[in-house]
């Protein structure tokens, strides 16, 4: 009996010194989770066409409505009053024009974050031009005669 009062004063003792011991060493660290600086990546911007770079979404830009048109997974983002809207469908009033779009690629798949760098690099009416200046550079190629 003597024995297991010894064994359990001594296990009590260092069970009391370790708890002390480890109180003595810790202290409280708070860990803030701040956005850090993000390097941007090489390549085009998340608006530009990216021929393949990192483009995962591929969409039909109509300059002329400011809709989106996410060709994989056959969705439509246009703009309603302020706020961005995804539909299957265009609502009954918004028309396009289906001859007039601009291919984008984008890692995105939320293409209106972009829409104020796109909408100037693309203002409505534009296509048309690029289409002509297109059309005049055809078959001057190497070789062609006038």
């Amino acid at each position: 009996m003597k024995r297991l009062t010894i064994i359990i004063f001594l296990l009590f003792a260092f069970g009391m010194t370790v708890v002390i011991w480890g109180c003595e060493k810790s202290r409280v660290v708070i860990i803030e989770d701040t956005p850090g600086y993000k390097t941007p990546s090489p390549g085009p911007p998340p608006w530009a066409p990216a021929h393949g770079h990192r483009a995962k979404h591929k969409y039909y830009y109509y300059p002329a409505t400011y809709i989106y048109f996410d060709v994989g997974r056959s969705l439509y983002f246009y703009l309603s009053g302020d706020q961005w809207r995804v539909s299957a469908s265009l609502p009954v009033g918004i028309r396009i024009n289906v001859a007039e779009y601009v291919v984008l690629e984008m890692d995105d798949d939320k293409p209106y974050k972009y829409h104020s760098d796109v909408a100037k690099r693309y203002p409505p009416g534009q296509q048309k031009k690029v289409d002509k200046e297109n059309d005049k550079e055809k078959g001057k190629g190497k070789g062609k005669r006038d």
